[in-house]
């Protein structure tokens, strides 16, 4: 089993709560500021963690790498409702 380092359980801590809790996530990512929905936690075919979810004002899912995210702040007065693609499903 790989060690993770400190930093990557440390985020896996902040956006797990930020999950539970529906809150809104924001960071900067490659040093551009995203205000961010987390939907779960996941590794990619690499093995590197990845953050998947939705970025605020927008309907795309997208996939952020935890090595490029830094100051990571819970915005705990935001919180937000996923958003599930059941017409897709349906037809």
């Amino acid at each position: 089993m790989d060690k993770l380092k400190n930093t990557d359980i440390s985020k896996s801590n902040i956006f797990i709560s930020a999950i539970n809790g529906r809150y809104e996530v924001q960071f900067l990512y490659n040093l551009t500021p995203i205000l961010f929905h987390p939907y779960y936690i996941s590794k990619n075919k690499f093995g590197k963690k990845v953050l998947y979810g939705r970025i605020s004002n927008s309907s795309a899912i997208e996939k952020f790498e935890f090595k490029y995210m830094a100051n990571i702040k819970i915005l705990k007065n935001k919180k937000f409702s996923p958003i599930i693609p059941i017409m897709s499903m349906v037809s």
